[in-house]
């Protein structure tokens, strides 16, 4: 048996289960049932977190005639993540701390086609802006970094991207960490956008990963795709959903559908509104903040094998798309999967950047360049109805810069595409990813720490 593993393996259960309790905690009693491990092993795994400072009390259950238990919480500060996001005009960067909070960000343009010295130089400064000195190093789990095109992702030597010959098999992964001095990650953008998403299960708080799933927006603790407990994100848009997850508070439905309630194991909280005109959710039970919790949220879940698929399609200088498919982010065997924008709508259409014509990218960037988003948001419903149709997904996530000026437009005109061509009678959720790439790219570097990869 290999000890160090196993080890590893139990602390990842309980962080995960400590993020998930959020500020309420939960007591050694509760993780002992919920991971099968033994109360005295519990003990010492929590004792040895909270020597590292990643683990707190969170105070003490009422006293049912015995001792009063001790409630234990993660501590969000303790350890630090830095995401990037690489796009051809701009970088952006993140500090975010243990469940998924932004706690320092920097923008700035970036010239991707300058080559890698430039680009390596650029990523250097910005995880100097975005860290807290010496002492923000010391607690610095790693950088991950969202970079466009395809690329060997466990290597992080990118591959050809489009309109940039320069970049081939450059090995950026191992550059950046020698650089930097610390662990880096490196994928695509589109998949660290579905890591945004809440799409690899892990879930920092951008992605209601603290939340329990509205699965259809409806009552819920609102988190867009999955999660456990904690205060609902945003909820997916639709119909009813699922029930709130433990401590969950209700959340807002993106597009029309109901905001979600409060789920039970904590105080129920306000019912948020609908962003499009849907009725406000209503405050959900104040349940008990028993040691069992809630119910994880209704609703098909995205965070174990089997758990579910999705898409996340992003719109900024070019498109992609992130797909979580049978619950796991799905590359490719040459990490080439999610290049959907290369697809050919319109034969013999105008010249894309890739050298075909007639693609969705092509077709849609030209109607946004045009000013007519209401055609650009029809011409993206296309692509994603086609994809809909190969893959089956239950739910589209839309971001990118060019979603986030018009999402009212973006998700309509989805969602509509998608209503006239569904193949079967419940065509797919269509919402908002409820934060950036560069937050995704933050997430693939906390995941492992919560048992994710």
């Amino acid at each position: 048996m290999n000890l160090p593993v196993v080890r590893g393996h139990n602390e990842a259960l309980l962080l995960d289960l400590l993020r998930a309790a959020g500020p309420v905690g939960l007591g050694r009693a509760g993780l002992a049932a919920r991971t099968g491990l033994t109360p005295q092993a519990v003990s010492k795994i929590t004792a040895r977190l909270a020597a590292e400072g990643l683990v707190a009390e969170a105070g003490r259950d009422a006293s049912t005639g015995g001792k009063p238990r001790t409630r234990l919480r993660l501590v969000p500060g303790a350890r630090h993540a830095v995401g990037v996001h690489l796009d051809r005009d701009e970088l952006r960067a993140v500090r975010v701390d243990l469940v998924g909070g932004v706690v320092a960000e920097w923008s700035g343009p970036l010239d991707f086609g300058a080559g890698p010295d430039v680009v390596v130089d650029a990523v250097v400064r910005a995880v100097a802006r975005v860290s807290d000195g010496a002492e923000g190093s010391r607690r610095l789990l790693g950088v991950g970094v969202a970079a466009p095109g395809p690329l060997d992702w466990r290597g992080g030597v990118l591959g050809r991207v489009t309109g940039f010959p320069q970049w081939e098999g450059f090995p950026l992964r191992e550059v950046l960490a020698g650089r930097l001095g610390v662990a880096v990650v490196v994928d695509k953008d589109t998949n660290a956008g579905a890591a945004a998403g809440g799409l690899s299960g892990a879930g920092g708080s951008w992605a209601g990963g603290l939340g329990g799933l509205g699965s259809l927006g409806g009552p819920g603790g609102s988190g867009v795709l999955g999660g456990r407990g904690g205060p609902g994100g945003p909820g997916a848009p639709g119909g009813p959903g699922g029930s709130g997850g433990p401590g969950g508070r209700g959340g807002s439905g993106v597009a029309g559908g109901p905001g979600g309630s409060g789920g039970p194991g904590g105080p129920g909280g306000p019912g948020g509104s609908g962003v499009l005109g849907g009725p406000g959710g209503s405050g959900g039970p104040g349940g008990p903040a028993g040691e069992s919790g809630g119910p994880r949220g209704g609703g098909p879940g995205l965070d174990g094998p089997g758990a579910g698929s999705a898409v996340y399609l992003h719109v900024g200088t070019g498109l992609g798309a992130g797909l979580w498919l049978d619950g796991a982010v799905y590359r490719g065997p040459r990490s080439g999967a999610g290049e959907f924008g290369h697809q050919v709508l319109l034969l013999d259409g105008p010249r894309c950047r890739c050298g075909g014509r007639g693609c969705l990218e092509v077709l849609c960037l030209e109607a946004v360049a045009r000013g007519d988003l209401a055609r650009a948001a029809r011409v993206l419903g296309e692509g994603a109805a086609n994809l809909v149709a190969l893959l089956d997904v239950d739910r589209v996530l839309l971001g990118g810069r060019v979603v986030a000026g018009a999402p009212e437009v973006f998700v309509r005109g989805v969602r509509e595409v998608l209503a006239a061509r569904a193949l079967t009678a419940d065509p797919p959720v269509v919402g908002l990813a409820p934060a950036g790439v560069a937050e995704g790219a933050a997430e693939l570097v906390l995941a492992p720490v919560f048992g994710g990869g």
